[in-house]
């Protein structure tokens, strides 16, 4: 099916159905196409389509008609062009000439829109027709089911809590627009069998888009440099047409009316993309049926995911309510805000030279907050997201196998239009190898032609990740040297001592810092967008398959770098090394090392991660809604010239944005890259489950609304999965196990305060009170480098840092203690047993959860008894018939035949 000469040889007559015959004519005859206009050699046929009755069905014509003049073919697709001053103008001109007299061979019907009826006075619109005949050969070719029988398995039964949920529940109608069926492979010489009521309605809107579809994508235009040219993608690509699509069944605001069809459309519109209807569930079959399974199974997945949010976010609230209510009687934070202690610790400064002491009690507002985040709670928040995402990933399994059944892709083989070979592989390919498949002389590029683009491929994601890396470096480098600026500006000034009992230095810091990371991270997502599509294109991929792949692992490695990393280095690395007072590591030997909070990371790492997850989705939001919208309405603005000219169907669609073959591509990854916010660091945010709630109830209705208002109408396709995605989540659940044990371990403040609690602490009554100052260690000031010392006198000689180290009057004074080596066995205990405890868990609920639900087994088992059945039924019933057999005579003599057999069993 992929060789392009299939064309060629599958030609039909020129035959059309019974309702087509007034208007139908010879195929295979030659057309010239002097100027642009339709023109035929068939006197009839130019007496039919004379300029003055075209007048009179155009003034006829309905602005939202999608037939021909004639009012009874139905367009499937429309290509447009311009006429083109360059000097390729001629070259374009016999392309279309040779590519649309091709597509008349195979039996597709063409009707030309001149220029002089357009809105702009320039372009030419080719209407496509695809007759009975040639949809019968392509569905078959194509391997396409239809309905042979109604099921007769019942759809499942809403359950007590269906009727709860009754007010998200849609009409029935549109839930289920169309009843169940058992379906096998169209085959021409079985039309009998299948249910035919209405041949006009038999294949639905999306069926024929794609059939015509596939006849584009094989359609020869001529011999170039000795190679054979087909496919309409080329034709694209070469400007020799403007675009191609199939039209929308009408207005999105106004249902259609008659002679047109039932307007799905309007249908979606007003039950899927209002925002009104945000708490509604999708029409996940009506989607289905109007732009294929491709589209949809994108909307399932986003559905389900949401769903499942819904669970993670109820109880990330509940962790959050709990740290609300119990922090005012926080022991910890309760001694930071105390005047008699917190106010007592004179800390070390924490810059060199600019930074003066500071005293505990001024993080008061900082230690309140990050007791939100940073409780008992954390730990049970980490292990629940781990058991979470696992049923998330099975339960989708089994919601992918329903789809597959409901569908019809059990029997599902890899769309064949993403298997073709790519126009841009033939072009640089020189050689021919002969397929082991097929048997046939296809293009072949040796690996060692293509060995150079591959290294420079990977040495340019390679460079983009350690420009990554460098800006976060930058970032860095922006905090230790604003964190200075921040603290000596606030400590001088004595106007904002107010501002600074809630607007700490670090806070100042982090925030600021966060802004501008988030900031450097579009930027280069967007020059990387471009360059990871560019070079993709310089590796010659063999298939659109192999390109999406490809495409698909840069984009996510860089998305994984570029959105994650500042998120790791703050989690895993910031204040980790910084060393002590009077020994502080240096970056660059210049800038001491950041050091955290005495509260810990963890409030810092909430920060950058709400900053950027959130920021991430307002600015994709924004962006998908706006950017379509204004380019529509600027492309309507320039092509409105005449408004006493009719603004058709065909038009309308060609001022929309097209989709591209990579819009669902960079769905997709928005989706998984906020999967990865809500599973890699969860354990610093419980509320991120519930932002990524909030987006995505919107972000459902914004994808809507911009398909069904702002977007042509894309090709329906098929897929059975959402495909290299599924394998990405899976290993970003895995990764994410571990991250927040990590996090829970060494950036949350929890071990060494179970540590203390348990070993070290002496108040029976109060086990808590005193870790804030074991906590600390003390440094004598005497010891401090002559150059990092802030100026002035001091009254006290000690200050405090956050470590656990000997006391300066100690033998080993600065040298850690065994309550470090204590805590630090803690914490690898900690991780190791709560990996084992989540994956262990993850690995029985995957071992218990069956991929397909049993329910789903025998319903496909059911089918293809069914169908086997039916089958085999009409073959029967066919034979009798050719050997005019009569019912009642057969009958009896298989029955004698029977009783034979068994009194010849019973005599032996």
């Amino acid at each position: 099916m992929g060789d392009p000469n299939l064309l060629e040889v599958v030609e039909v007559e020129g035959k059309i159905s019974s309702r087509d015959t007034s208007y139908a004519y010879n195929i295979n005859e030659q057309y010239e196409f002097p100027g642009c206009c339709l023109h035929s050699q068939s006197s009839e046929e130019s007496s039919f389509f004379s300029a003055d009755e075209s007048v009179f069905q155009k003034l006829k014509q309905s602005r939202d008609s999608i037939f021909f003049r004639d009012g009874i073919r139905q367009i499937d697709f429309v290509l447009s062009y311009v006429d083109d001053a360059k000097k390729d103008a001629e070259i374009k001109a016999e392309r279309r000439k040779a590519f649309e007299q091709n597509l008349r061979k195979t039996g597709l019907e063409l009707e030309t829109e001149d220029k002089k009826d357009s809105e702009d006075g320039r372009t030419y619109f080719v209407k496509i027709h695809a007759p009975w005949e040639v949809l019968l050969t392509y569905a078959e070719v194509l391997g396409i089911k239809m309905p042979i029988k109604e099921s007769d398995v019942p759809r499942t039964e809403w359950t007590p809590i269906s009727y709860m949920l009754g007010a998200v529940r849609l009409p029935p109608n549109v839930k289920f627009p169309h009843p169940e069926y058992f379906t096998v492979q169209f085959s021409r010489h079985r039309q009998e069998l299948f249910l035919m009521d209405d041949p006009s309605k038999f294949f639905p809107s999306s069926t024929r888009n794609r059939i015509v579809y596939y006849i584009l994508s094989r359609c020869p235009y001529g011999i170039e440099d000795g190679k054979k040219k087909f496919g309409i993608e080329r034709l694209l690509n070469s400007n020799t047409y403007l675009a191609a699509y199939p039209l929308h069944d009408g207005q999105y605001w106004k249902p259609s009316e008659p002679p047109n069809p039932v307007n799905e459309r309007y249908i979606l519109y007003q039950n899927w993309a209002r925002f009104s209807y945000f708490y509604k569930e999708q029409p996940l079959d009506l989607i289905r049926n109007y732009y294929g399974e491709k589209i949809g199974i994108y909307f399932v997945f986003l559905g389900f995911y949401t769903e499942m949010l819904l669970v993670a976010a109820v109880v990330g609230l509940g962790c959050f309510i709990y740290g609300l209510l119990s922090m005012n009687g926080n022991t910890n934070s309760m001694e930071i805000c105390d005047p008699q202690i917190g106010g007592q610790m004179i800390m070390c400064p924490l810059c060199d030279v600019l930074c003066d002491y500071w005293r505990l009690n001024s993080t008061c507002l900082a230690s309140k907050i990050s007791h939100l985040f940073d409780n008992e709670s954390t730990v049970f928040f980490a292990v629940f997201m781990g058991i979470w995402v696992t049923l998330f990933l099975e339960f989708w399994k089994q919601r992918q196998a329903r789809l597959e059944y409901e569908w019809d892709l059990v029997d599902f083989e890899e769309e064949q239009q993403q298997l073709q070979l790519r126009p841009e592989f033939e072009a640089m390919c020189k050689q021919r190898k002969i397929n082991p498949v097929t048997k046939e002389l296809e293009p072949h590029m040796p690996l060692r032609s293509r060995i150079p683009w591959f290294l420079c491929s990977i040495a340019t994601v390679v460079l983009w990740m350690a420009l990554v890396l460098s800006s976060m470096v930058a970032v860095i480098v922006y905090r230790l040297s604003v964190f200075a600026t921040f603290a000596s500006f606030m400590e001088k000034d004595a106007s904002l001592k107010q501002v600074k009992s809630f607007v700490t230095p670090q806070i100042a810091t982090s925030l600021t810092g966060s802004c501008f990371n988030f900031i450097v991270i579009l930027i280069l997502n967007f020059f990387y967008e471009k360059i990871s599509a560019w070079i993709t294109k310089m590796e010659i991929p063999r298939t659109y398959q192999e390109y999406e792949s490809s495409l698909t692992l840069k984009m996510f490695l860089f998305q994984f770098v570029n959105y994650y990393s500042s998120c790791f280095y703050v989690a895993f690395f910031k204040g980790k090394f910084v060393g002590y007072p009077g020994k502080y590591t240096y970056m660059f030997n210049v800038w001491r090392s950041e050091e955290c909070d005495p509260g810990g990371c963890l409030i810092e790492l909430t920060t950058q991660l709400t900053i950027i997850m959130i920021g991430k989705q307002i600015c994709g939001n924004v962006k998908e809604a706006i950017y379509p919208l204004v380019l529509n309405w600027w492309r309507r603005r320039k092509t409105r010239t005449n408004t006493e000219k009719l603004y058709t169907r065909w038009e309308q669609d060609h001022d929309l944005e097209s989709f591209g073959s990579l819009g669902l591509f960079y769905e997709y990854l928005e989706t998984v890259t906020q999967f990865g916010f809500v599973t890699l660091f969860v354990a610093s945010f419980p509320l991120a489950p519930l932002f990524a709630l909030l987006n995505n109830i919107v972000g459902i209705r914004v994808d809507a609304w911009k398909l069904t208002t702002q977007y042509r109408r894309t090709v329906a396709s098929k897929a059975h999965s959402i495909g290299i995605w599924q394998d990405i989540l899976f290993g970003m659940a895995v990764l994410s196990v571990a991250t927040n044990a990590f996090i829970v371990a060494f950036t949350s403040d929890i071990i060494p305060r179970l540590v203390y609690y348990y070993a070290y602490s002496t108040n029976a009554v109060h086990p808590m009170r005193g870790y804030v100052n074991n906590s600390l260690s003390v440094f004598l000031i005497a010891d401090f480098p002559n150059h990092t010392v802030p100026s002035g006198k001091q009254d006290f000689d000690t200050c405090r840092y956050r470590d656990y180290r000997h006391p300066p009057d100690n033998d080993r004074k600065y040298f850690h203690n065994m309550q470090f080596w204590h805590v630090l066995a803690a914490k690898m205990t900690f991780i190791i047993i709560i990996e084992h405890i989540v994956f262990l868990v993850k690995f029985l609920l995957a071992w218990m959860i069956p991929d397909v639900p049993k329910d789903i087994e025998e319903r496909i088992k059911r089918e293809k008894l069914m169908t086997i059945k039916i089958i085999h039924d009409f073959e029967l019933k066919k034979l009798k018939e050719h050997l005019g057999i009569d019912d009642t005579e057969f009958s009896k003599h298989v029955m004698i035949e029977e009783n034979k057999v068994q009194l010849a069993r019973s005599a032996m």
